[in-house]
């Protein structure tokens, strides 16, 4: 058979774990009281800690609202150190589900009800027994490399990283490990985080949103008829299948017809850089929060039963896996014989010193670190724990199953923000690699008249001796005003102009007659401090009685100001402290990472354009309006006393962050400012918002109503003109003509006193009848 091209990501890694933290990830667990999930092979290959995962899901989400995906992973990415792809996908299907039981989904139909396991409810399932086993019998991708594994199957179910082929549910291990994958997958593409944008482009034209795939189709009998068989069946290439007839020598036998399978038919994935993350820390990103990415839900499609997957793919510099020369060429003899990857270069070495050396790729290789006379014996071998299987390698979490749901009338073209809870019942050390309680988006940045759909799910089996308050084993969450600060702490400079209410520092929440909370009524907060009425009543003082699922529905946001809330249970000493905060102001407060892509960030008074390459790493840009009274407040908050130049404002301030110059080799982007058409000689200036020490005159251009700027830095903008120097000539002028008929007329009746003798007779009207 002839090898397939293929340009992949032959990721090729180290230990690496990852997690996602919400929605809930569940590492193959479901449901379990044990810190250790009891079934890694559950549903999908995961790679992770056993100790990883969440026990239920089952969150719902309205089309077209935002929701925060947050994730761990244990090595970095977004850094010179390696390569690293993240890759977030979902799925949806009327037989996806977690299931009941946590051992694996047989793949013996017998073994199921109605011998038929895509319908058996009990057993988790995400690709299902069809996609399955026509992976188990078609013929593996022979082009790739796979180092020195020693793989026992030529079908698809065995790779490099799992060359043994073990099932793991129904999923494809070759499918898994590669990206965009060859073979048609039930799996929606949402984004690509990358250590190298320039692939984006690339990895967007092959993702099965937008281009079709291939493959041969054959009867399932045929398939069902060689269940048992190890030998592949089902060809990859066009000829091959189309040669195909089985059985063979048979009458009427049948030939394999290669059949496209179309494209997802939705936009081609997001792809960016990655942000960053440290080697060797299972942690937060740079500025101390979790690595996030902002999902917005499709907005045309709605379906109960969907799952996220998430990807990281990993490999370390020993040499490029994305190069197209590495293949399977370059594999080993046979496992006990290095590859034939040359890495001398790397080491300085020839390619005749590298192999005698030890300086090769293979598993467990010996080298020799000191040079000098091994005439007579005299050498010196250390031995490297290297497992080719792991130097390059994927690592995924999938979620519990959650629901699209449609909006309701009332919603239809409303903002909707999901808030959720992520972790778990204990402290750092019992819940880890998982994580402690929160919640997701820690700070939720909104407007007035926007909605928050707050809901959560817990469990009732998390290990009962975990540390936390309540009902021993259970997870529990609610909403409340923090009390007022008590003690001098920080500055309030930050939330002006807007109220403050509440305080980070505090730990006793505010009293509900007293509670201001996003202009929400009293009965909304009584349900979000209850749970009501997800509840069973009884016993509520920890919430032990409330229910574990709590939906509070989409509740408008009314009220401006810094809200800081808590959770009244999980706030002691072994859980740190569950809190939040929503800010809510009439500003414009737009957020979107952007790198070498490009980009764009849209609103109703402005426009701001990156073209593809524009910038040379990821900028996390962030997008404010000001209205002239809080622009004013600001420039005398901070000292500024330059004055504007200009008569009228046009525009609101528009504000960029970062505020230096960040493009790469001198390069621009677009600004685009809407601006009002009651002024002429109209006028952009620039200041830095940390100081607003001058403002600088810009070149522009004017289009549609706005003004166009290429700009090459951030700070803020403001439109200014004059008042029209023409209409007040016109004014001034209509004015003395008027003033010099009015003294014409008078001294006119002054000379002719008859005149206006008769004038007053003819103006006064007759008493006659």
């Amino acid at each position: 058979m002839k090898a397939v091209a293929v340009l992949s990501l032959l990721v090729l890694a180290v230990n690496g774990d990852l997690y996602m933290h919400n929605p809930r990830g569940s590492n193959n667990r479901l449901d379990e009281a044990g810190r250790e999930r009891n079934n890694g092979n559950r549903m999908f290959d995961s790679q992770n800690n056993n100790r990883g995962g969440y026990n239920v899901g089952g969150l719902y989400y309205y089309t077209d609202s935002m929701l925060q995906i947050e994730w761990t992973n244990q090595h970095s990415c977004g850094n010179p150190n390696n390569h690293c792809e993240l890759i977030i996908q979902y799925m949806c299907g009327d037989l996806v589900r977690d299931g009941s039981v946590t051992s694996t989904i047989p793949e013996n139909p017998s073994n199921c009800y109605n011998y038929n396991c895509n319908t058996d409810m009990r057993f988790g399932m995400h690709e299902n027994f069809d996609y399955y086993l026509n992976c188990k019998l078609r013929a593996r991708n022979q082009g790739l490399f796979t180092a020195d594994q020693n793989l026992n199957r030529d079908t698809a179910r065995s790779t490099r990283q799992n060359p043994q082929g073990t099932r793991r549910g129904y999923e494809c291990p070759e499918e898994r490990d590669y990206y965009p994958y060859w073979h048609p997958s039930p799996w929606v593409d949402i984004a690509i985080m990358t250590n190298d944008a320039t692939r984006c482009p690339y990895y967007q034209a092959e993702s099965q949103n937008v281009k079709s795939r291939f493959y041969c189709q054959v009867p399932n009998q045929l398939l069902l008829d060689n269940i048992l068989s190890n030998k592949p069946y089902i060809p990859i290439t066009q000829e091959e299948c189309e040669a195909l007839v089985y059985p063979e020598g048979a009458a009427n036998g049948t030939k394999g017809v290669w059949t496209e399978a179309k494209a997802h038919g939705v936009a081609a994935p997001d792809c960016r850089e990655a942000h960053f993350s440290r080697d060797n820390h299972l942690g937060n990103g740079l500025n101390g929060f979790p690595n996030v990415y902002n999902w917005t839900i499709p907005d045309d499609f709605t379906h109960e039963r969907c799952a996220l997957r998430m990807r990281y793919n990993i490999s370390t510099g020993e040499y490029d896996g994305f190069d197209g020369s590495i293949n399977a060429e370059l594999n080993a003899e046979n496992r006990n014989q290095p590859t034939k990857l040359d890495l001398s270069q790397r080491f300085g070495l020839t390619p005749e010193e590298a192999e005698e050396r030890g300086y090769v790729f293979e598993g467990n290789p010996q080298v020799e670190i000191f040079t000098g006379d091994n005439s007579n014996g005299n050498t010196f071998q250390l031995q490297l724990a290297i497992n080719t299987a792991q130097y390059g390698r994927t690592f995924q979490d999938r979620s519990h199953t959650f629901a699209i749901r449609k909006r309701p009338a009332e919603l239809v073209n409303q903002t909707i923000h999901n808030l959720n809870v992520r972790g778990k019942r204990g402290n750092i050390v019992q819940v880890y690699p998982a994580v402690e309680y929160d919640f997701v988006p820690n700070t939720l940045i909104m407007q007035p008249e926007e909605y928050v759909h707050m809901q959560w799910t817990g469990s009732n089996t998390n290990p009962r001796n975990n540390d936390g308050q309540g009902l021993a084993g259970t997870d529990r969450s609610n909403v409340v005003l923090i009390a007022e600060q008590v003690y001098p702490e920080g500055s309030d400079a930050y939330h002006s102009p807007y109220t403050k209410n509440g305080h980070w520092g505090s730990n006793y929440p505010m009293r509900l007659s007293d509670s201001t909370f996003l202009g929400l009524g009293r009965e909304d907060l009584i349900n979000l401090a209850i749970n009501r009425p997800n509840q069973f009543r009884g016993e509520l003082s920890e919430l032990d009685d409330a229910g574990t699922y709590f939906d509070a529905k989409p509740l408008k946001v009314t009220e401006t100001g810094h809200y800081h809330y808590m959770c009244t249970r999980n706030n002691n000493f072994s859980n740190r402290s569950q809190k939040g905060r929503i800010i809510c102001s009439n500003e414009v407060q737009l957020y979107k990472a952007i790198g070498w892509t490009g980009g764009t960030i849209t609103s109703e008074n402005s426009e701001v354009v990156f073209e593809q390459g524009t910038l040379n790493q990821l900028y996390d840009i962030k997008l404010e309006e000001w209205e002239t009274d809080q622009a004013e407040n600001e420039i005398r908050d901070i000292g500024g006393t330059a004055e504007i130049p200009g008569e009228m404002y046009l525009s609101k301030f528009i504000v960029l962050y970062p505020t230096e110059s960040f493009t790469a080799n001198d390069t621009t982007f677009r600004l685009m400012i809407k601006v009002s058409d009651d002024a002429s000689n109209t006028e952009v200036y620039h200041s830095f918002p940390e100081t607003f020490a001058t403002w600088t005159k810009m070149d522009y251009s004017m289009e549609g109503g706005k003004v166009h700027l290429d700009v090459s830095q951030g700070g803020a903008y403001i439109v200014r003109g004059h008042k029209s120097i023409g209409a007040i000539v016109g004014i001034v002028v209509a004015s003395v003509v008027v003033v010099l008929l009015v003294v014409g007329i008078v001294a006119f009746f002054v000379l002719n006193p008859d005149k206006w003798t008769g004038l007053k007779s003819a103006l006064t009207p007759s008493n006659k009848v």
